[in-house]
């Protein structure tokens, strides 16, 4: 019956039949199957590697937040953010972790309004941490490409090791162990630098009490 048909509605009628096996094939059955595997296998990470306290998401590991004090007046775009001295703080962020607005600040190394940038949030850190502006790590004062990175260098991390110790009534060698106990060694054992992902060491931290 086909065959008395014309070539071209032949055609178009073959054409018709592969479109749908392969809407099915990769609309519906691939689609079940890699969820399927991923729930199975990396159920963790298939749903966003969400981080929960207390059985509620407090956010993801894959992605820095803000540890900021409470604002005094809520409904004031222009207060500044105030960083919370009881909680390890992340690194800088061009665009405050906000995941919309993901991105970098794009300027140059020599920028002079990146080099005032660096050397004012310096002076900061060393005072809000208690530290020589010198032994300040470079993270602690730079933003990372996407704005949203969690993880911090070890040396950030246990630079705030007394500051946080001392807000909590906490004993050093307690926070200090928790930094170590949280850091992450080098990918594969050689790429990279072992780092600290601080939403997690911040959960860890909220342990202790």
């Amino acid at each position: 019956m086909l065959s008395s048909l014309p070539s071209a509605v032949r055609n178009h009628l073959a054409a018709f039949r592969m479109l749908l096996v392969l809407t099915v094939i990769t609309g519906i059955v691939y689609p079940l199957a890699v969820t399927g595997v991923a729930q199975a296998a990396f159920h963790d990470k298939a749903n966003g590697s969400l981080v929960k306290s207390h059985g509620q998401v407090v956010g993801s590991s894959l992605l820095g937040q803000n540890f900021n004090l409470p604002k005094k007046n809520p409904n004031d775009p222009n207060e500044a953010a105030r960083p919370d001295p009881k909680w390890f703080q992340p690194r800088p962020s061009a665009g405050n972790y906000d995941p919309l607005v993901s991105g970098a600040s794009n300027l140059g190394p020599n920028n002079p309004d990146l080099v005032k940038t660096i050397k004012e949030r310096k002076a900061a850190i060393a005072a809000f941490d208690g530290v020589n502006p010198k032994d300040v790590p470079a993270d602690a004062v730079t933003a990372s490409g996407s704005g949203l990175d969690p993880d911090i260098s070890k040396a950030y991390a246990y630079e705030q090791v007394n500051r946080v110790a001392k807000t909590r009534g906490l004993d050093q060698a307690t926070v200090h162990k928790l930094v170590a106990d949280n850091t992450h060694s080098r990918s594969l054992g050689f790429l990279g630098e072992p780092y600290v992902n601080v939403v997690e060491l911040n959960l860890a931290l909220s342990k202790l009490g």
